[in-house]
This record gives structure tokens, sequence and C-alpha cells, in this order.
């Protein structure tokens, strides 16, 4: 029955959505409609409501419902979607108040003289209209307006006019900040913590080990993660649009004939281009710079977004008046004052010192008021022309709106499609098909580009991929990441969009275009474009770089990058230190050999006999490296042909798994039906089970006879090269710390000495205060002291001089002779010190510079830049690792 209500989910759904019901509410009603049957005929005919649901009922819903529903949509660290309404004003704002018209008709002016000019001022505006807006009817519909009565004004062919606006419009897909993209963020965080569950409760089923190595679990993604990956291949699609352009105009100049432009080409002109063109890319690359630079989240800097277009509206609605752009000049002059402020004297409420903080804290409320004056006067100017805000706010609302319900309507669909065992059923049928993740994947992105032909993205976004996405990202042999996989379904909801001859573009644009264009024209004109987008999406699936490396670049160089330590870069990082050792052994070989020859024997025993020992360590570097890479060779060279006998027993051991979970349910049935009335029942379920425990005999029966011999062999290649690895990271971790340790502690030997008289001090503060107040003398000497690296003996000895004067019996005298002890080892220690920076410290810096990037990064607080860009190169590669499953 369950199936029988899933299928009534779906034909529900596809019915109100043919019939032009919203999709707002067809998503949510089918759910209701179709939970509400199954419940009711559960209730009616098989004893309780959850009888014909495969996972939790409408009982557990409702206990739950509340909690579950806060959890999703109101959780604080589920902010993403905040974004959205103001990435959507700041779009509606350029285009409302007219930024959007004046930056093509001066690109069109200006680009006009060469053969396909106007046509690349098409793409070029269209790109920009799609990082401001990132709505694809939005785009076409404003593109129509603007440009195609221009371009056929001009002579341009028809097929490539309506073409170009309806290519360019849909780049809002893609090219960010795009809603599209934080749509699909929101959704792949979730299926990512899914994709990770399966990922893990696959390798306890496989290994039976407990727990998975970090290494191994699926990589998360965020808005601006997304926005990262998609920005190579969204510039690269526009690059490609305009070089078509340019080349079918250069062929055949009848098509896109060169427009001249009747003006002058004078320093008016230039000033006109500068006003129109400097404006909308710089709050573009504001927007973007924030995101990618770290200094913004992507809500923050839609926020910018917001605010920079509420300005550029305010002097753009009143031009030609001579005070037009003071609101923009206040603005920024505010913010060029803010700046400055923070980065001479840096403000802190909480920490505010001598006069001088509170002067330069005044100086920055006065910009920040001058600011918030800019904005207000700026907004008043789009309320009173036009009645502008309120328009924009309206429309902003009504987007907004619509994404929500859509959101909120596809989470009820999507409960009651796994409710009814819909999920486990895709789930069978994909991993049930040849060709692995590939064959999977294929199919995945066929269904969606059809389904482009009759949702909308969001609905795709919503609805599709919390379905399969938990799917592709849990399968091991891919180990593809999010971002990857987003910006793929971003590119093929584009493309889907373009495809006659039910393409949302065309018909936005079919619905602003003049009678004289016929519609054949306009299929014909996307069709070069279709197969650049296919072949982008080719690009990407076979080059997954293009998308992962700008966001892993990024993530490794910021400010929260995780260190050289973190399991996930180990691979990466090794790969990276041997090929350095194929170059630089030498050098570092020459640099161990040198610092033998130091003299260590002004080091203390155990730091002198640390040291030396260290070298030895770094002598064995070269050799272990090269033994990780045989390990990893030997790997490679049986994994081709264990690859094809891994999988098969993979596969039948899967089936074997779910024949055990049924035989399991079937024996709890068993078990719960008792007495007479039960008795036929039970008889059916006991011959249920013998069926099932035969069939997974016959399963067993099918797994090669040379199953356990080449799996024991091949685990073994596995647990030799994981061996190697782990003796590499243990000898390098030796091979370093005592070197850098003693570097840093040689190094603070003058440090150690300004503190003597700190410490010497004490004497007359515990000789002359009271208890209490000479013990809060010493804390604040002992902290000083900590601060000094290696001067952890001296600071216990200074310690015990403040435990002296406290407690129940004080004592100066124990006190001053606790002093006399710390002195005696600071004196030591500053002279052992002091010895060794003369003798050693210049050549064991020298040493520990040499090996810093290579032996010693593992402990180093963050990877250089250089190592960066060939750490994330490596990781951008989506990498095989399921025969470790």
């Amino acid at each position: 029955m369950e199936l029988f209500f899933l299928f009534l989910l779906v034909l529900l759904m596809a019915i109100a959505l043919g019939s032009g019901f919203p999709v707002a509410f067809a998503l949510p009603g089918s759910a209701i409609i179709s939970v509400g049957l199954a419940a009711l005929s559960g209730w009616l005919f098989a004893g309780g409501p959850d009888a014909f649901f495969t996972q939790a009922g409408p009982t557990e819903w409702l206990n739950a419902g509340v909690t579950n529903f806060r959890g999703v949509y109101w959780e604080a660290e589920r902010d993403t979607l905040i974004a959205i309404p103001l990435f959507v004003f700041m779009g509606i704002m350029l285009q409302r108040s007219r930024i959007a018209e004046d930056l093509l008709v001066t690109m069109a002016q200006l680009f006009g003289p060469v053969r396909g000019g106007l046509g690349m001022s098409v793409v070029f505006v269209g790109a920009l209209l799609a990082a401001t807006t990132g709505i694809v009817g939005a785009t076409v519909v404003a593109m129509g307006l603007i440009s195609l009565p221009a371009m056929l004004r001009n002579n341009y062919s028809h097929p490539l006019a309506t073409g170009t606006i309806a290519a360019s419009g849909t780049l809002g897909q893609i090219i960010p900040p795009s809603i599209v993209l934080i749509i699909l963020a929101d959704q792949l965080a979730s299926a990512t913590d899914q994709a990770s569950t399966a990922r893990k409760a696959l390798y306890k089923a496989t290994t039976g080990e407990l727990s998975m190595p970090s290494a191994f679990d699926v990589t998360s993604t965020s808005a601006g993660e997304m926005f990262l990956g998609a920005f190579v291949p969204g510039l690269v699609l526009v690059a490609v649009y305009m070089i078509f352009i340019a080349v079918i105009a250069f062929l055949r100049p009848d098509v896109a004939p060169a427009v001249h432009y009747e003006g002058k080409f004078d320093a008016r002109f230039a000033v006109r281009v500068v006003m129109a063109l400097v404006p909308p890319l710089a709050l573009i690359f504001i927007v973007l710079g924030s995101i990618i630079m770290g200094i913004a989240t992507v809500n923050q800097a839609g926020a910018i977004g917001a605010v920079g277009a509420m300005i550029m509206g305010g002097y753009r609605l009143r031009d030609g008046h001579r005070r037009a752009y003071w609101p923009a000049i206040l603005a920024f002059l505010s913010v060029a004052a803010i700046i400055t402020i923070t980065q001479i004297h840096p403000i802190n409420i909480k920490k505010l010192g001598d006069t001088a903080d509170v002067i330069w804290l005044v100086a920055a409320l006065i910009a920040v008021a001058a600011l918030v004056v800019a904005l207000v006067w700026s907004g008043w100017r789009a309320y009173t022309i036009e009645d502008t805000l309120s328009g924009v706010m309206v429309e902003t609302a009504k987007t907004t709106s619509l994404v929500f319900i859509i959101l909120l309507g596809a989470a009820m669909l999507t409960a009651a499609f796994r409710a009814f065992g819909g999920e486990e059923l895709v789930k069978n049928f994909l991993t049930g098909l040849p060709g692995g993740f590939w064959g999977q994947f294929v199919i995945v992105m066929a269904v969606i580009f059809v389904l482009g032909f009759f949702l909308d993205f969001i609905e795709i976004a919503v609805v599709v991929v919390p379905i399969v996405a938990p799917i592709l990202l849990a399968d091991p042999s891919a180990n593809v990441t999010a971002v990857w996989l987003g910006v793929m379904i971003g590119l093929n909801i584009q493309t889907s969009f373009l495809t006659p001859p039910f393409g949302f573009a065309l018909f936005y644009l079919r619905g602003v275009a003049p009678k004289v264009v016929k519609t054949v024209s306009m299929y014909k004109g996307v069709i070069a474009f279709i197969i650049m987008q296919l072949l982008a999406l080719v690009v990407v699936a076979y080059s997954p770089r293009l998308v992962n490396y700008l966001p892993l670049r990024l993530s490794l160089t910021g400010e929260t990058a995780p260190p050289p330590v973190n399991p996930k870069l180990q691979f990466c990082i090794e790969e990276n230190i041997y090929d350095q050792f194929q170059t630089r052994g030498d050098a570092i070989a020459t640099a161990i050999g040198e610092a033998r020859r130091l003299d260590l024997s002004s080091l203390p025993t155990k730091i002198g006999k640390s040291v030396s020992g260290s070298f030895d360590k770094a002598d064995k570097t070269a050799k272990l490296i090269q033994d990780v890479r045989k390990t990893q060779d030997a790997v490679a060279a049986a994994r081709d042909s264990y690859r094809p006998l891994h999988r098969q027993v993979r596969e039948i051991q899967t089936v074997i798994r779910g024949v055990d979970a049924r035989i399991k349910d079937t024996s709890a049935d068993i078990n719960r039906a008792s007495g007479e009335a039960a008795a036929g029942l039970k008889k059916e379920l006991e011959a249920e089970l013998a069926r099932l425990e035969a069939e997974k005999k016959a399963l067993e029966a099918t797994i090669p006879a040379e199953w356990e011999e080449k799996h024991k062999k091949f685990a073994g290649l596995l647990a030799a090269e994981k061996k190697a690895r782990s003796v590499y990271r243990r000898n390098v971790d030796e091979a370093y710390s005592p070197v850098g340790e003693a570097v840093t502690i040689i190094s603070g030997a003058d440090a150690l000495a300004a503190v003597r008289p700190d410490i010497e001090g004490l004497r007359e503060s515990v000789s002359k205060l009271s208890f209490e107040e000479g013990a809060a003398k010493v804390k604040e000497v002992s902290a000083k002291v900590g601060a000094v690296a290696g001067a952890r003996k001296i600071r216990s000895l200074v310690s015990k001089v403040r435990r002296a004067l406290r407690g129940r019996s004080p004592d100066k005298e124990k006190s001053l002779k606790a002093l006399d002890k710390a002195l005696d080892e600071h004196a030591k220690e500053v002279e052992w010190r002091q010895a060794a920076a003369k003798a050693m410290l210049p050549g064991l810096m020298a040493y520990e510079s040499t090996i810093r990037d290579t032996i010693g990064l593992r402990q180093q607080a963050r990877l250089p830049e250089d190592q960066a860009a060939g750490v994330a190169n490596c990781m951008a590669h989506h990498r095989d690792i399921s025969l470790s499953f």
C-alpha cells in the first residue's frame, strides 16, 4: 500500500502542476492529501494511522513536529537563506532605477562600431544583471525589453539576437551572487549530513570498524563556497559566448553588423561610460570580493549590496539635477573615513582606555552617522520619485515569499516522499544501475534536465536535490564534493531553461519579443548556446578542478584555515612533500649534515639529546617518504585488477544487508503475531522468513570463491600503506618539534633576562606588602614569566612564592626562600640560553628554516602560500576511496 500512496503523491503533484495550480500550494497540498488519505486508510483498515508508512508516520510527526520544524527553519546556525531577500532587493533596485538600462545603452555605444559589438555588450550586461538578480525571468525580460529592439533595429539576425538574450539571461543560474546557488548550498548542506551518515554506516558494515577516518568523510559546502566554485565556470561561459559572437560576426558580417555611434567619442562620452560602468561593477566586486577575501559572510555581503544599490538608485533617479550625486559622495566619504579610522586606531567600545580611544570612537560614530544620513537621503529619493522604493519592496517581498513558501511546501513533500519509501526506491534504482557513480549521475542529470522544462529552479533545488544528492555524495567511488555537484546542477538547470520547446527563458522572451520575431527563430538561435553549455557541463565534469580549486585555495589561506596536521590534508601534503624531496632533497640533506656539526654542548642535557636525536629522524625522512610512495604504488598496481571483484562483492553484500533487514523485521512481526486470530498470519510470515533465509544463502553462494584470498591480500597492501604513512608522520613530527622548540626557547633569552628585575622586585613586595597584596604582585610577575617560551620551571617556582603567601598560615620566610630558588633557576636559564644563542642559534635557525616547509610542515600553524596552492590543486581532483570500504 505504501507504493500506492507514493504513486498517488506523485500523481497529485503532477496533476496540480500540469493544471497551472501555483507551485507554492501544489507541493504541500499533494503531501497533505496523500498523507491524510494514507493515515485515514491505516486507521480504518489496518488498526493504526502509521500502518501504511515505511518510515515515521503522522503519530511521530505530531509528537516531534514542532521541534523538527524549529530545528530546520529557526536554527541560529542555518541563516543562509537570509541573503535571498537582500540580493533580490539589490537586483530589482538596479533595474527599477534604470541603472541596468544605462549600462546597456552605454556599452552598446562603446562597442557598437565593432562587428558583433552590440551582441557582446548584451552578453556583458546580461552577466552583470545575472550577478545582481540571479532570477532568470527578471533578467530575460529586462534584456528583451532593453536590447532586443536595438538589435532588431540595427539588422541583427533574429536567431542570433534572441539566442544571445536568452542565453545571457540564464547566466543568473550560475554567476554569483545567485539565488540558485544560495538555495542549492542550503539544500546540499543538509544532504551532506545525510551522505556523511550513510558513508559512515557503509564503512562500518564493510570493514567492521566502529569509526571512519575523517579523511574519508563527505566534504560539505556553504553559500560562499558555492559562489567561489561557480565563479570560474560562469566567467568561462561569458567569455565563450562573446568569442562565439565575435567569430560569427567575422565570418558573416550581415548577421551581426557594426552599429556606428552618431555622437563623438570625446571626454564627455568617456565620463558617461565611467559613470555607467564603474558603479555597478564596483558594487558587484565589493559584494563578491568581501566574500572571497573572508571579510564578510554571504548575508553581510547581501546587506552591502542592498545598501549600495539603494545609494546608486538615489543618484540615478535624480539624474540631471545639480545635487544628484551628493548622497553618493557623502556615503563614499563616510565609508572611506570609517576604513581609515579603523586602520589607524582599532575601535573597541568595550575596552575604552585613554582620551585617544574616545576621540577616535567619536570620529567613527560621526562617520557612521554620515553614512546613515546618506542612506536615508537616498532612500527618501527612491521613495518619493516614481514610487520606486515601494515598488522594489513589494517585488522583493513577493519573490522572497514565493521562495520561502516553496521551501516549506517542498519540505512537506519530501517528508511525505520519504515516509512512503520513495527515497529508498530511488536509492535502490540508482545503485542498481550499471556504470557505478557516473551511471547514476547521468540519469540524475537527465531527470533534472527534463524537469527544467516544467519546473522553476527553486522547485528542482528543494524537491529533487534533497532526494538524490545524499545518494550521489555518499558514493565513495567518485568522492565528489558538494560544491562540484551544486555547480553541475546549476549548469544543468541553466541549459534546460534554454532548450526548446519548453525552456523557461524562451517563454519569457516570447512574451516581450515583437511579433516580427518568429518562435522558430528563437529556437534556432539558442541551439548554438545549448551546445556550448553542454560542452561546459562535460568540461566541468571531466575537470572538477575548475570548480573546487578556488574554494579550497581560499579555505587553506583564510583566517580560519585548517592547520597542516588536519587529517583531510595529509594525502595531498605528502604528495607535495614527495615532489619537493625530488627537487630539494640534496639541499635538505646538506642542511641536516651542517646541523649535525653544530656545537650542542651549551644546551641542557635533555634538550641536547632531543635535538641531536631529531637530526637522526630527519635523516630517515627521505627513505620514509620513499616507503610511502612504494606502498602507494603497490596499491595502485593491484587496484585495477582488484576493483571489479571488490565492486561485485560489495554490491552482493549490499543486497544481503537489505535481506537481513527484512529478515529482522519479519522475525519481529512473527513475535508480535500471537493468539489464534493471528495463526494464519504467523504461518505466512514464517514462510516469508524461510524464503528470505533461502534468498540470503543463494546470494552468499554467488560471492566468488577467490574473494577472501584476494580481499585479504589487497587489505594487506592498504594496511602497509597506512602503516608507512603513520610511521612517516610520527617521524617528521619528532624530527622537527625539538628543533622548533629549541629555536623558540633560545631566541627568548633576552625576553627572559628582561623579567629578572620584576622577579627581584618581588622581594620588596613580599617583605613590605600585606599577604593579599604580595600574592597579587607575584601573580602578575608569574604571568610575565609564563609568557616567555620554555620558562615553565621558573614560573612554577614563582608560583610557589605566591602559594606561601596564601592559605591558612601564610609564611613570608618560606616565600622568600622560594623566591631565591626562582632567581637561581632564572640565572641558569639565562646563562645557557645566551651561550647557545652565540654558539649555535644562527645555524640552528638556518636549519629550521630549510626544513620548515617539508619535514616540519605538519607542525606549522597554517600552510604557506605556495604549499596551499599545491595542496588545493591536489584536493581539487576527486579521489576514489571506494576500495577502502
